[in-house]
Order: C-alpha cells, then structure tokens, then sequence
C-alpha cells in the first residue's frame, strides 16, 4: 500500500516558539510531503511561517491493512492526543473502531 494523501485541516498552533528541526529533541514522522514533529502529545508541521497542528481534515480510512500495529510491531509509535499513531509507508496509521484509520 503506498501513501495516501489526506487533506490537512490549517490549524495554526499559537504561541509556539519552538523551532523544530534536526536536532530539536522531538520525534520527527514522515508523512506524505512533509514532516510532522511529536510534541506535547500531538503533531506540529512547519507551514508558511508558523507551527500548524496536523491533522486530517475527516476520516480516512486505509482499506486492506492486514497488519495490526502494536508492541514490537517494528513500527514507530507516536503518541497523539488519545492514542497512538503507527508510522508506516510513509504516513501515520491509528487503530479505529475495528479498522485502521491514516492520520
């Protein structure tokens, strides 16, 4: 399965004075034609000048994922917000009511 492309919602993080970057202490996740960074229990991209939240912009579910992610899966775990997100093919998986969602 290759990456699919989720529309982002712009969601600017205000007050944010951190750069992010290589070497900055936070987790960094690839994800589709960015980067995100893991920070304070959710996502920060670099946008336009400012720190945005990234975050799908509705559900999106990723049909046909036979994999199930989970200690020692071999996946990078993320915390974000509730839960955990699993990077793999370059995009965010987190499980979903029974299926797993790309974030």
């Amino acid at each position: 399965m290759g990456s699919v492309a989720t529309s982002l919602q712009h969601q600017p993080h205000p007050g944010h004075d951190h750069a992010h970057g290589e070497g900055c202490g936070h987790v960094a996740v690839p994800h589709d034609d960015h980067v995100d960074y893991a920070h304070d229990g959710h996502l920060h991209r670099e946008h336009e000048g400012h720190t945005d939240e990234c975050e799908a912009a509705g559900h999106h579910e990723h049909a046909g994922h036979d994999h199930v992610h989970g200690e020692s899966c071999g996946h990078v775990a993320v915390p974000h917000g509730d839960h955990l997100d699993y990077v793999h093919d370059g995009h965010r998986h987190a499980a979903h009511q029974g299926h797993w969602d790309d974030h």
